[in-house]
């Protein structure tokens, strides 16, 4: 019953955001580097922080430290949302954050390194699942398969978080996919979903890896990992500002070229995620190699996709060019 409680709660404050980001017209417009053609609400996401909030609310303060990040993130995010935010402004806040959240996990007795080294990569990860968020559904039901591999292995592998913080995440997540999974979107998750969700992630599986001492959990991010790395390096290639939105992700030539409906686009990375779990749970006794093939084969998959297809992406943008 709690659980509906927080359920119906959420749903009444996605739909107060809609009221409230239609009047001060937070919208997405489409633009050439776009994967939609309709004006559409912006920032839905922020359910997800909400949610967590929910949670921090319910269960007398717990995880304050990495509350207070989430609130640093979603806020300079909302804000870029509503009117753009220097990159640097926005690392600022990313690097502050993520000080807060290290401090949570107990990352600060470990030498100092390491700490400098998780700066890097986990701001890196926010930033790359923020740029994978471009079609209908795919960070929704994305975060939702990791949410639930994570909530099966925190009952039945190792206990590392409060069931309780994963679940009413989850019910957000269920919340924000009932307007944004389906064809015609009612809202996209902006920035404040897609860095907000990315940030409880990266610290629930955070807290796996330091329980258990192992990093191959990162496999639960190898899908979007992948394909964030590989295309970062085809634009590094082509001599391109990395910063600037793009449409060269495998998803959004499946999407924009291939013309394969948001929907099944975004249900077979699911897929694909949710498979590269269950075999990682079966192989945990070889966590690392099995990591490293996945990123292996999925490289191969990605590069094969590309040389086959990625010349009706030149193709499309010459077609613009000319029409301009």
């Amino acid at each position: 019953m709690e659980y509906v409680i927080i359920a119906i709660a959420l749903l009444a404050m996605e739909l107060l955001y809609f009221r409230i980001a239609d009047k001060l017209n937070i919208i997405d417009k489409p633009n050439e580097r776009s994967s939609h053609t309709r004006i559409t609400l912006r920032g839905g996401g922020i359910i997800f922080y909400v949610g967590a909030l929910a949670y921090f609310v319910t269960n007398h303060g717990e995880y304050p430290w990495f509350m207070l990040a989430l609130t640093l993130v979603a806020f300079i995010s909302m804000a870029d949302d509503i009117r753009s935010v220097s990159q640097g402004v926005r690392l600022l806040f990313h690097f502050t954050a993520m000080a807060l959240m290290f401090g949570q996990w107990g990352l600060y007795a470990l030498p100092w390194w390491w700490v400098a080294v998780a700066l890097v990569v986990c701001t890196g990860i926010i930033n790359a699942y923020n740029f994978m968020d471009g079609i209908n559904g795919i960070t929704g039901g994305y975060s939702l398969v990791i949410l639930a591999v994570l909530a099966y292995v925190n009952r039945a592998v190792v206990a590392f978080v409060e069931p309780d913080f994963i679940y009413i995440v989850m019910l957000s997540v269920l919340v924000f996919c009932l307007f944004n999974f389906r064809k015609r979107a009612k809202c996209f998750a902006g920035d404040v979903g897609s860095v907000s969700i990315a940030f409880i992630l990266l610290f629930l599986i955070g807290k796996l890896v330091m329980q258990t001492e192992d990093f191959s959990w990162i496999v639960l991010l190898a899908v979007y990992g992948v394909d964030s790395v590989l295309t970062i390096v085809h634009r590094l290639m082509l001599h391109e500002n990395i910063g600037l939105p793009h449409r060269k992700h495998l998803y959004q030539l499946m999407a924009n070229e291939l013309h394969v409906p948001h929907v099944l686009v975004s249900l077979l990375y699911m897929a694909v995620q949710a498979v590269v779990a269950i075999g990682y749970l079966q192989c945990r006794d070889n966590g690392y190699l099995y990591l490293a093939g996945c990123v292996v084969l999925l490289g191969i998959v990605y590069l094969v996709f590309m040389k086959k297809y990625y010349h009706l992406h030149e193709a499309s943008q010459r077609d613009k060019t000319v029409k301009c």
